[in-house]
Order: C-alpha cells, then sequence, then structure tokens
C-alpha cells in the first residue's frame, strides 16, 4: 500500500528526514513513535502532499506508483486521508456540506458521476451511528466552537465517508479525555479492513491500548531505527527515550 524508500527531506533548508524507510501493506496497523522534533509530523505531511516541505532524495510509493509529483487533492483522490492533529474551523461550511463536496471533488477526479442525495444521506446516516456522532453535529460549521474530541471524532468520521486506502492519523489522541479516546479509537477499529492501510502517529502507548497496532516504529532524528511489535511501545512507555539513543551511539 504505501512504500517509502530512502527519503530525505528539508523544510528552509533544515534537513528533517534522513533516509527513512517504511513499508505498509494493506490490512495493516502501523504505529509511529518518538520523541518531539523527530519527524513525525513532518512524515505525515509530506505523504500528504504539504507544499512547503522538499522531498531531495528518495521515493514514495502508493500501491506501486510514485507520488512524490502530486498534488495534495491528486493525493487524496487516489486514496490518501491525513487526519490533522490540529484540525482547522472552517465558518459557514456545514459538516454535512464540506463532506458532499470531498466525495463529489475525488468521484469527478476518478471519472464518476456525482454520488445521488439519497445515498450520501444514507451514507452519512450509517458512518455517523457508526462512529456514536449526534446528526445534530453534522450541521454545526467545520470545527467551530467544537472541543478537541469533537473535532477529533469529526476527522475520523470524514475518514469513515472518504473510505480511504492510506489512513495517517497525525497525533489524533492529544488532548482527548479517556472516553473521547475510546470512542475516536473504536470509529478507527471499525474502519480497519484488509483492502486499507492506517498509520498512526502517536506519543502515547496509552492509544495503543485501544487501536493495536501490528508493527511499531520509532522514528529519532529522521530515520527509523527500530520497529517491533506493541511490545515495543509498553518498553518506550517504561524507559523513555533515552536507551534508543544509546544503542545508536553505542
Amino acid at each position: 500500500m504505501l512504500e517509502i524508500k530512502d527519503l530525505h527531506a528539508s523544510v528552509e533548508g533544515k534537513e528533517i528526514l534522513k533516509g527513512l524507510n517504511l513499508n505498509v501493506k494493506a490490512g495493516e496497523i502501523h504505529a509511529i513513535m518518538g520523541p518531539n522534533g523527530a519527524g513525525k509530523s513532518t512524515l505525515a505531511s509530506i505523504v500528504a502532499g504539504k507544499e512547503e516541505y522538499e522531498v531531495t532524495k528518495g521515493g514514495i510509493l502508493l500501491e506501486g506508483e510514485d507520488i512524490e509529483d502530486l498534488a495534495a487533492e491528486e493525493r487524496a483522490h487516489k486514496g490518501v486521508f491525513l487526519s490533522f492533529q490540529y484540525p482547522v474551523e472552517i465558518p459557514g461550511v456545514t459538516v454535512t456540506n464540506f463532506m458532499k463536496t470531498a466525495i463529489n471533488e475525488t468521484r469527478k477526479a476518478q471519472g464518476l458521476e456525482e454520488m445521488p442525495a439519497k445515498d450520501m444521506l444514507k451514507k452519512i446516516r450509517e458512518k455517523s451511528e457508526l462512529l456514536e456522532i449526534d446528526r445534530k453535529f453534522l450541521s454545526r460549521s467545520l470545527n467551530e466552537g467544537f472541543s478537541g474530541g469533537e473535532k477529533k471524532r469529526n476527522e475520523i468520521f470524514q475518514m469513515a465517508m472518504m473510505e480511504p486506502k492510506l489512513a495517517i492519523l497525525d497525533e489524533t489522541d492529544s488532548g482527548l479525555d479517556i472516553d473521547a479516546l475510546r470512542i475516536v479509537a473504536n470509529g478507527v477499529n471499525k474502519l480497519k479492513s484488509e483492502d486499507n492501510a492506517i498509520v498512526v502517529i502517536t506519543h502515547y502507548q496509552r492509544l495503543l491500548d485501544y487501536i493495536v497496532p501490528d508493527f511499531v516504529h520509532v522514528l529519532y532524528d529522521g530515520k527509523i531505527v527500530k520497529s517491533g511489535t506493541k511490545d515495543l511501545a509498553l518498553e518506550l512507555e517504561e524507559k523513555g527515550y533515552d536507551w534508543i539513543k544509546e544503542e545508536i551511539n553505542a
């Protein structure tokens, strides 16, 4: 689903990713952990196509296709989804209208007709029930006046509606209480399938109690330096990152 080969990337002349390699297969959940400044959010932004980052070496393949030269919206149309750490507010645009536009733009890019209104409403109803979302929530302006938990749940609702091939969740757990975390995680688990892949970027092992990853990777100084199972996340929670630094510098 996703193959990243020897990725080097910089922003404003500062190198952040320094030869990162990652392979994610369909049906898998991968968690990426690491200290602040390691390059986790940079990696998410680069895969999604954020323009301010410059890829200086290496490649990003989605289902074998090089997507490095594609704009962010073209990547989205091909099935890349990024859930933001800090979702933006868009006053005047309702959650429902935002979703209708997003889905129909993707369908248009794929040469399909707009989704009939009846089918769209049915899908909205099904996905909002799946994620325990109040219907009143859907007529509110996107993220305007939303609590942290509502913003994150709305991101997962967008993921449910868009049905991406590759979903990247950038610190979806930050700022969430346990109840909101459980609802968001349940949504992610319900959306996992053999046809998609999910990359979860997190600081905290607690999210991985709810979303159990197939693989955990440690990103440090612009590279993935260690990979393992969920046990690696437990070890990081217990020991911190100093032992990883010592291993690298040994």
